[in-house]
């Protein structure tokens, strides 16, 4: 596996993504809320990380739903993976 560097500005309090376990293939990615998001059905919301990446030319990140979330409770991305 190839390393590179990313360089992540988080805003005070915001979480950096960490890999859980071994062998994990993405890093969890928290949310950055003051208050808690309640979504209706149907509704779409916009939500915030706090984070701002830079990475090494030719590399990408990619933010993918968690599968429990979207099967259990419809809660995935617009453009997943984003």
């Amino acid at each position: 596996m190839n390393k590179i560097d990313i360089e992540i500005v988080a805003q005070k309090g915001a979480v950096i993504p960490e890999y859980k376990t071994s062998g994990s293939s993405g890093a969890d990615v928290h949310a950055f809320l003051s208050e808690p998001v309640v979504l209706k059905k149907g509704e779409v919301k916009l939500i915030p990380t706090g984070l701002c990446c830079s990475i090494s030319e030719g590399y990408e990140i990619q933010v993918r739903p968690r599968s429990g979330l979207a099967g259990k409770n419809g809660i995935t991305f617009l453009n997943a993976p984003g």
